[in-house]
């Protein structure tokens, strides 16, 4: 089924760059920006608005009921998202702990709640003015997640060969079946017992942030290394979900809805459509978030030209016209 992405614009296009933003640019995938906290910078790329097809259909190899129906989701508003998961040290320089097993700077911070996220989100907004991070609706997830794609995974269709054996993900994601492939920390999971691995493998944990390829949007570890909080309340199937790409939190469960897999899933779990929730008061060593910023083309238009527009900005300040990379 055809996926319809309105590319034509983006909030850098009229010289409003961010007043959070502490480094901007365009490259290959698209246009990035990125805030600094301490000495912790984050990315996030541009996931421009568009419509496509949430859930899987019926002859996608792995898929459950929960992923059903397939429906239809219209995104209006564009919005920025973490090209990686939160790490520690983005964390820390917030909370200024850690509660990561898996302790590393550049690994995703895990053992984190839904609530404690909350908090995280709070913090964060507080220390940089006009950033408004939260956590993105699983609609939201998963058409980022997709980038255009329609298939299981943003690198094509998935063949399961065996429990923890998906040929397809080993270059895009950290999952059951290579998460211990050179794993070095002391700290790991005994992984000598899990099945049909892709690779062998006798400890096993979460990996860097971004050392597997990024889906065509730039976006690394959407599948895999750690599953994602999501604002969802969680709802065992599509029936009377909204279909503009908001959070739906009414009538659902306590539990909350995560989404990607992780390092210890299962290769059928380590796919665009696939749901799973936690109560929202659980930490687990298998667990981590991304933030996103919702910004519309309107509030960006009205803040330019409050600013003197596009022209005043450059300007003004030569630091605040994009700046092209040719990569990552």
């Amino acid at each position: 089924m055809a996926v319809t992405i309105d590319a034509g614009w983006h909030p850098l296009a009229d010289g409003a760059v961010p007043d959070w933003a502490s480094t901007w640019g365009q490259d290959r995938f698209g246009v990035h920006v990125a805030f600094r906290i301490g000495a912790a910078t984050q990315r996030m790329r541009w996931i421009p608005p568009g419509r496509f097809w949430m859930g899987s259909p019926k002859d996608e190899a792995g898929r459950s009921r929960y992923e059903e129906p397939r429906h239809e989701v219209t995104l209006t508003e564009g919005f920025w998202l973490f090209d990686t998961p939160c790490t520690q040290a983005l964390w820390e320089a917030v909370i200024e702990e850690n509660p990561s097993r898996f302790i590393s700077p550049t690994r995703p911070v895990e053992q984190v709640s839904f609530e404690d996220v909350q908090r995280f989100l709070q913090r964060v907004n507080e220390r940089v003015p006009g950033l408004d991070l939260e956590l993105p609706s699983e609609a939201q997830w998963e058409y980022a997640c997709r980038a255009g794609t329609d298939t299981a995974t943003y690198a094509g269709p998935m063949v399961v060969v065996g429990e923890a054996n998906a040929p397809v993900l080993d270059p895009i994601a950290w999952y059951r079946g290579n998460s211990g492939v050179g794993f070095e920390l002391a700290d790991g999971w005994d992984s000598s017992g899990w099945k049909e691995k892709q690779y062998d493998h006798s400890k096993a944990g979460t990996r860097k942030v971004g050392l597997k390829k990024p889906n065509p949007w730039g976006l690394h570890d959407m599948l895999g290394n750690v599953w994602e909080w999501c604002a969802d309340a969680w709802h065992e199937s599509y029936e009377g979900a909204p279909t503009d790409g908001s959070a739906r939190v009414a009538g659902g469960a306590a539990s909350r809805v995560v989404r990607g897999g992780s390092w210890r899933g299962s290769a059928r779990g380590v796919r665009a459509a696939y749901r799973n929730h936690y109560d929202p008061a659980g930490r687990l060593d298998f667990v981590g978030f991304r933030c996103a910023r919702v910004q519309s083309a309107s509030a960006v238009s009205t803040r330019s030209a409050g600013r003197g527009g596009a022209s005043a900005v450059s300007g003004a300040n030569p630091r605040r016209r994009p700046a092209r990379s040719g990569g990552q």
